[in-house]
């Protein structure tokens, strides 16, 4: 891996990785995903079902949502700076903190609703997932479309903010689900691949930055769904 110059990527030079280097990369980064979403999962629950909990989490929810904007960040900026413990470290602080907010927001909708978005998501993420690990065509070219049309969803989603827009809201979770979904090929390709281990010369480092995206790709999908579909109590 340490052959390639940064900047360059496998997929762009018509290099493959064989079938086990491509499961272990997938394998590392998956593991640390999942390991992320239990987090996730069981620090919802806990704040679901304790009244105190929730008054917190609503307390909080503004900080905690900035916080895990920073840390989102920083570990994309520093991940080149940082080694891989670390930011698996700082990837556990944000599951864990999503944690506390996504317990706050599935708490406004019924037990089923949730349960039915989460069934849904992992549906949706799943499919992707396997599409993007198969496929023998490049998705390398839906990097730039795909940033851009991420880039249009946050400012769409901070207009709604002030407009406070029903239909624009539903557009706008329309559009997120399609947007993530297709990340989830596009993140998958990329590390299966090996470009992430490529472009940061090591793969600890792309296995921790790879479970961020699709953990990021699965949260996304799972939370726009709930506001489509999802029952207020």
């Amino acid at each position: 891996m340490n052959n390639y110059r940064i900047g360059d990527a496998p997929s762009q030079l018509g290099v493959r990785p064989d079938a086990r280097l491509s499961a272990t990369f997938l394998s590392q980064a998956f593991t640390w995903m999942f390991a992320g979403l239990l987090l996730t999962a069981a620090i919802t629950w806990v704040v679901q079902s304790n009244d105190r909990l929730i008054g917190v989490a609503r307390d909080l929810f503004l900080p905690a949502i900035l916080i895990e904007l920073a840390l989102v960040f920083g570990i994309g900026l520093l991940i080149n700076r940082i080694n891989a413990l670390v930011a698996l470290g700082l990837f556990f602080i944000y599951a864990a903190l999503n944690g506390l907010t996504i317990g706050l927001i599935a708490s406004a909708y019924t037990v089923p609703s949730v349960a039915t978005a989460f069934v849904s998501a992992a549906g949706m993420f799943g499919a992707a997932a396997i599409y993007g690990a198969v496929t023998k065509r490049s998705l390398a070219g839906m990097g730039g479309i795909l940033t851009m049309g991420l880039v249009g969803l946050i400012i769409a989603m901070v207009v709604n903010i002030f407009l406070a827009s029903g239909p624009l809201g539903f557009i706008i979770s329309i559009i997120g689900v399609v947007l993530f979904t297709a990340l989830t090929a596009y993140d998958v390709q990329r590390i299966s691949s090996g470009d992430l281990a490529a472009r940061l010369g090591s793969m600890e480092k792309a296995a921790v930055f790879g479970a961020l995206h699709l953990y990021l790709d699965f949260i996304n999908i799972f939370l726009f769904l709930l506001r489509i579909f999802g029952d207020r109590r």
